[in-house]
């Protein structure tokens, strides 16, 4: 009673991929050796050559665990990790579903310091091309705009060869165990009470309220830089929280001019602060995920929480879920019902389609490496393993904001013109799937310095072996350096004049030449360490435009993705107007800040928007031209029973079906707060409850 089948056939064609060529076909193929969560198997060629084939964390052939299987986790968002590991730990039997592999253990993965380099990495990169604007003539304006030329090569710029194809601009994912997880900047910034809120207004729920979201916040978090009296944290979870060491801004002159520049902009005081740890630790005292009151509308400098833990290792949901994966009993026996397939891409969602409302029973897949168009060692001419998953309770998508509204339409959930395009037969015309597209809008305002930061001088950032930054994060016993750290070393809030809620914009800096994505950034970005980067995020953006909607009917096939930006997206109200003006307002503040820096250690000459760039005219379109965003939300919404662009009910569950939810980004009907990473973990908690019935 196997709930995980293989075509056998298939995987001995498979198994032959990456054998030395001219030994044919798999003729047998034996399970040679197995131990923890590793198996190995002896193939047999047709000439009677073997080799060694291994699979990591796949157990296919668990039967005790197959007789009780309750609930399939699909997938590669950061939120079904922990979501799978409450529904094991409760005795349900799970089965997580991992397009990628597992690379969590790569040194370029557990660098906090590396975050830039491995979206980059070539294990885990997932590339999908994402448009902001309908035309090409608005998308050629963006100095990030991607092409692919003749021979395969990507070019990025404004003037591609003639015969290059258009792609958009890169917007990188992960495609391993523990999703972006696994290669964001480690910002956990909670968000605002009123994204709870608008989730009570149109579920009429109130456990979405925020005294009941603060408490999945507690339960999920270990809190490391507050003491364990604070009222509205956790202490006792799986996500170990951090700031950077203030020892570190005190290594640097120049660190502490531009953080001594941007009190000073904010109207605060320095004093001791450019000499001290004590001074600098009370202009930077408040804490960005209190539960005070007035949180959510303060302005100020901050310290970033980060997901870093004791060790000054990236934490993430990964480690949750192999932990509790790999329980024993004093048998040695799993001591939870909780297997994870590897490398396994779902094509298909099945149906029992005999029931009045059709119900999820399991899924259809393909086992294999590199299957998935958004990973650039894709190709068609790839094979995999067909395979089958069954469900007796439960089929969970949590694909993120590009994958879940994808997986939802080609099983015939979706709008049914968009279905009918592609011959697709519908189960339920849902006009919501994959329309609500939104995402913080996010600019740069960079400067090149007289004169190195002293922090990350000897940082070669993986480009050489004897990186003295690596060295230091491997070897010092206590102060980690540079590396131990994401590298933005400070936050500033603010409200700006057309805000309507809480702050709407958050500014973070980092010693970095970054200003978006494209292919190489991240070395651009840290090729040298005399640049500073104002990174500008306007929160609760007004554009809720965007649209991901299906390239072709291959589940191998990214969708088509585009934000439709400003002007293009929504301007009822003056929305795209209010939201550009906010980021002109941050734009401006930026560059004062650069204005008001006080020569401890040189000075800095703005290089983005540029000086030439001096009107406000020519500023919104510098803005316009160059935003990006990194935080895609809201295309598989929760809504109301009359909203008919509601996909998903206030449990998480697909409307017009049984057996299915979306658990991740995509689930939100409105975007919130900053950095998402935070509010999608909280609620994977939230689902676990409702669907143990405790909520």
């Amino acid at each position: 009673e196997r709930y995980v089948e293989f075509n056998v056939e298939a995987f001995k064609e498979l198994a032959a991929h990456g054998i030395e060529p001219g030994h044919g076909k798999v003729t047998n193929i034996t399970k040679f050796a197995e131990g923890g969560f590793n198996r190995v198997f002896l193939l047999t060629m047709e000439d009677g050559f073997q080799a060694i084939a291994k699979t990591r964390v796949v157990a296919a052939e668990r039967c005790p665990c197959a007789k009780t299987l309750q609930l399939l986790c699909i997938g590669r968002q950061p939120s079904r990790a922990p979501l799978a590991v409450r529904l094991a730990l409760a005795g349900h039997g799970v089965l997580v579903i991992e397009a990628g592999g597992d690379n969590g253990d790569d040194v370029v993965h557990k660098v906090p310091g590396l975050h830039l380099q491995s979206t980059e990495h070539g294990a885990t990169r997932w590339d999908f091309y994402v448009n902001h604007y309908p035309t090409l003539e608005d998308q050629k304006l963006d100095s990030k705009m991607s092409w692919r030329t003749s021979n395969g090569d990507i070019y990025v710029g404004s003037n591609p060869p003639d015969d290059a194809e258009p792609l958009g601009v890169l917007y990188p994912r992960a495609g391993t165990l523990g999703g972006c997880a696994a290669h964001n900047a480690m910002v956990n910034i909670y968000p605002h009470n009123r994204d709870w809120e608008n989730l009570v207004d149109v579920t009429r729920d109130d456990s979405w309220s925020p005294k009941n979201m603060r408490k999945y916040f507690k339960r999920l978090e270990k809190c490391l830089y507050v003491p364990n009296d604070i009222i509205g944290h956790g202490f006792n979870g799986w996500l170990e929280t951090r700031v950077t060491d203030l020892t570190l801004v005190l290594e640097d002159a120049k660190l502490l001019s531009i953080i001594a520049a941007g009190a000073t902009a904010m109207g605060k005081g320095i004093g001791k602060a450019i000499t001290t740890l004590s001074g600098l630790t009370k202009l930077l005292i408040a804490d960005l995920n209190s539960d005070l009151p007035s949180r959510d509308n303060a302005e100020g400098l901050y310290q970033i929480p980060l997901a870093v833990d004791k060790d000054f290792m990236r934490t993430t949901p990964r480690t949750f879920l192999l932990d509790t994966a790999k329980a024993a009993n004093k048998d040695g026996s799993p001591k939870y019902k909780l297997d994870i397939l590897l490398n396994t891409l779902v094509t298909k969602v099945r149906f029992d389609d005999s029931l009045s409302i059709p119900r999820a029973v399991g899924v259809e897949f393909i086992h294999g490496e590199s299957l998935y168009g958004a990973d650039p060692r894709a190709s068609k001419d790839k094979s995999g393993v067909e395979g089958k998953a069954n469900a007796k309770e439960e089929v969970i998508i949590a694909g993120g904001s590009f994958n879940s509204p994808q997986i939802l339409m080609l099983n015939g959930i979706g709008p049914k013109k968009e279905l009918e395009k592609f011959d697709i037969p519908v189960v339920v015309d849902s006009p919501g799937v994959g329309s609500n597209l939104q995402d913080h809008y996010e600019v740069a305002v960079t400067a090149n310095a007289s004169s190195n930061f002293a922090l990350t001088e000897d940082c070669t950032f993986l480009r050489t072996q004897d990186d003295a930054c690596l060295a230091r994060w491997k070897h010092a016993p206590i102060f980690k350096g540079p590396y131990g750290s994401n590298g933005i070393s400070i936050s500033i809030r603010k409200r700006s004049s057309v805000v309507d809620g809480p702050t709407d914009l958050i500014l973070t800096g980092a010693p970095a030449n970054f200003h978006g994505y494209y292919d190489g950034y991240s070395s651009d970005a840290t090729a040298d360490p005399h640049h500073w980067t104002w990174i500008i995020e306007k929160l609760h953006p007004r554009n809720t435009a965007g649209t991901v909607t299906l390239r072709s009917n291959d589940p191998r096939d990214t969708p088509l993705i585009n934000f439709n930006y400003f002007d293009s997206g929504d301007t009822e109200n003056g929305a795209a107007a209010k939201d550009l003006q906010a980021m002109y307002e941050a734009v401006e503040f930026a560059r004062s800040i650069y204005k008001n820096v006080v020569p401890l250690d040189g000075s800095f000459e703005e290089i983005l928007p540029g000086p030439d760039v001096t009107t406000e005219e020519a500023v919104k379109d510098f803005i316009k031209a160059e935003s990006w965003g990194h935080h895609a939300s809201c295309t598989c919404p929760i809504g109301s029973d009359d909203d008919p662009n509601a996909v998903l009910d206030g449990k998480f569950r697909v409307r017009g079906v049984e057996g299915l939810r979306v658990v991740d980004a995509s689930v939100f009907p409105m975007i919130p707060g900053s950095y998402t990473a935070l509010s999608t973990f909280i609620i994977s908690e939230k689902a676990a409850d409702v669907i143990l019935g405790k909520e």
